[in-house]
């Protein structure tokens, strides 16, 4: 029997080549997609990284300013400037003279025409930032104040005022541990992720009563009165006569609790920016967080500069 050799000829198959390309091709485009969405991923990454550390920070720093922190000497690692971009207003509501203020860990520029205690005695650098007490005293300073540096509520006062543009420069608090101090590796301080902080201490505005006229009110009527230079509230005991006024006649009953909430209620609002570049460019990143603060506002003095301003929560002085 005769058998042909090609009945045993085993047979050999493998990939063309057209096949090997249209592999590659589709590996190729999976590749490009991946490598695509990559950095929207880390970015997203890195996004909710600095929106933690932001929440964090706000956290630390909301409290010790609305506590009148004066204890927190680890902030002089983190708060490295501070400005204070201010102007000057006349009674009538224009501007007299406008100036900026900086403070760093060594020294401080105080521009002309700002109050310092006592006046015109700035001519030292001061270690502004070398504490934390003098850093919580500038953050905290108020949006308005009066030709003396006193904190004010009241713009129409007829006086000359200032306004205050607080603006502090802040590597990050609750950063990785590698950035923290004792690190003084310059490439790695600024790598360090870095905000601004814009500080507004604003008094919130509350419903004023009608001033007082010689007319007569019933009883219950509110009314402001000025005594010894000072905005008052009065409250009827009883329907009066034109010529009783609050002060001089028992018909009136001062409102103490009123005046107090009125001259010690401030919005403390926190502005966070970020990131800030090394190149002093800012990034897309804003959140304000904002507390209702109720107490008087306590001064202290930076050595021959300007004045420090503290919260006490605690405190309610009742108005003479």
């Amino acid at each position: 029997m005769k058998f042909c050799r090609t009945q045993f000829r085993r047979r050999n198959e493998a990939f063309t080549m057209i096949e090997i390309a249209i592999c590659l091709a589709i590996i190729g485009v999976s590749l490009v997609a991946i490598v695509g969405v990559l950095p929207l991923g880390m970015n997203v990454q890195r996004d909710n990284r600095e929106a933690t550390i932001i929440n964090q920070d706000a956290t630390v720093l909301l409290e010790a300013i609305r506590n009148g922190a004066q204890g927190m000497k680890d902030l002089t690692n983190y708060v490295y400037f501070i400005t204070n971009n201010w102007a000057l207003y006349n009674p009538d509501g224009t501007v007299k003279s406008s100036g900026g203020n900086g403070y760093t860990y060594s020294s401080a520029t105080v521009a002309l025409n700002y109050y310092v205690r006592p006046p015109g005695t700035f001519t030292v650098p001061a270690k502004a930032l070398s504490n934390g007490t003098n850093i919580i005293g500038l953050l905290s300073t108020p949006e308005f104040t009066d030709g003396n540096g006193a904190p004010i509520n009241n713009l129409q006062s007829g006086n000359t005022y200032y306004s205050n543009h607080i603006v502090a420069y802040v590597r990050s608090i609750s950063g990785p541990a590698a950035e923290k101090p004792p690190q003084d590796n310059q490439i790695l301080q600024e790598d360090t992720f870095t905000y601004r902080l814009l500080c507004v201490n604003a008094p919130v505005a509350g419903s004023t009563p009608p001033l007082w006229v010689a007319q007569p009110y019933n009883e219950g009527n509110t009314v402001s009165y000025i005594l010894n230079g000072q905005i008052t509230y009065w409250q009827a005991n009883t329907a009066t006569s034109p010529g009783n006024q609050p002060g001089s006649d028992p018909d009136w009953t001062r409102v103490a609790y009123s005046e107090q909430l009125a001259q010690n209620l401030h919005e403390l609002r926190l502005t966070f920016l970020w990131p800030q570049q090394p190149n002093g460019k800012l990034g897309t990143g804003r959140q304000t967080f904002r507390a209702l603060v109720a107490g008087q506002i306590a001064t202290n003095v930076l050595r021959n500069g300007p004045m420090l301003y503290f919260y006490q929560p605690q405190s309610f002085a009742i108005t003479k």
